[in-house]
């Protein structure tokens, strides 16, 4: 059984890697990432919602009055990793987005540890921890090295300004996650309805992305969505709303019974496979990016990092 749960906690991190990429084509279909987010969370809130009513556990909402206002708004992280993964991915590839990604969500988790945030435990700094920040660094950046000579004919050509400005969104958008993580444990301490979280948190963040794209459309920032051609997108074109609520409910699930480090470790070791997978292999749609020797050491500095810090 124990196995199985590892096994599980792999593939869990695999679909974050599917998930951005199913999303490249409901962007297509949509015609703006706002909305693409939109309606890509707003699958997910429905599903977790299901689940949560076959589980029984909506009436939980009724402690909403004694909850801090702060501790409902760990879902306004999602948005912003969503559509940084629709706007990343064409641009920097797949494994370069997840790797920035993960080198924001560890940094970001260091962080939260070190300084006790969010009530959480202080920890302090040991040798693996630092061995693995360092090899985090090194490996997002000879990714991002290596990727330069990896890019697809055609591939959007960046300028050392705009490719800056991709690569901070990529660390900042992984950095919030954990954030998200932690104000969402806290939320779950007053409901105790780890589903009930979910949908709330779901929640929060399809009404975020909804609001920016209405405003990104009233002010001509943003083309209006578009719904037609979603009949001729790809049937995996849905599966990022599948995938996001899969990732929740299963990790909700997996850190009782495996622990939170080593489920991090797995899914971000799933997470960092599958991007490279699907870079080498062009997939989803996805121009081919092939995992050079230079992008195989960034990887395996990459996940030797994640699972000395997680692990420590």
């Amino acid at each position: 059984m124990h196995t199985a749960l590892l096994a599980i906690a792999l593939l869990v991190g695999c679909l974050l890697a599917v998930q951005a990429s199913a999303n490249l084509q409901l962007n297509a279909a949509v015609g703006t990432p706002y909305g693409a987010s939109t309606l890509q969370l707003g699958v997910a809130t429905a599903l977790l919602t299901a689940l949560a009513l076959a589980a029984g556990t909506l009436g939980a909402l009724g402690r909403l009055p004694d909850v801090p206002p702060w501790q409902l708004l760990g879902g306004l992280a999602s948005p912003l990793y969503i559509t940084s993964g629709i706007l990343l991915f064409p641009r920097l590839g797949a494994l370069a987005g997840v790797g920035l990604f993960v080198t924001g969500q560890m940094f970001a988790s260091l962080a939260l540890d070190l300084f006790g945030l969010f009530g959480l435990e202080r920890k302090g700094l040991d040798a693996g921890i630092v061995l693995g920040a360092a090899a985090v660094l090194a490996g997002i950046v000879v990714i991002i090295r290596g990727g330069r000579g990896a890019a697809p004919a055609g591939a959007p050509g960046l300028s050392p300004t705009a490719r800056t400005g991709w690569l901070a969104l990529g660390i900042v958008a992984g950095a919030v996650l954990p954030v998200q993580g932690a104000v969402n444990a806290r939320l779950r301490e007053r409901l105790d309805a780890p589903l009930t979280v979910a949908v709330l948190s779901f929640a929060v963040a399809t009404f975020t992305i909804a609001v920016v794209l209405l405003v990104l459309r009233a002010t001509r920032r943003t083309p209006a969505p578009r719904v037609a051609p979603l009949r001729k997108m790809p049937w995996w074109g849905w599966l990022g709303g599948a995938c996001a609520a899969a990732y929740v409910t299963g990790t909700f699930l997996l850190i009782p019974a495996i622990g939170a480090a080593v489920t991090i470790a797995l899914t971000v070791t799933g997470q960092q496979l599958t991007s490279a997978l699907i870079d080498h292999r062009g997939l989803f749609r996805l121009p081919r990016r092939p995992l050079t020797r230079p992008r195989a050491l960034g990887l395996a500095l990459l996940l030797a990092g994640s699972l000395a810090i997680q692990l420590s």
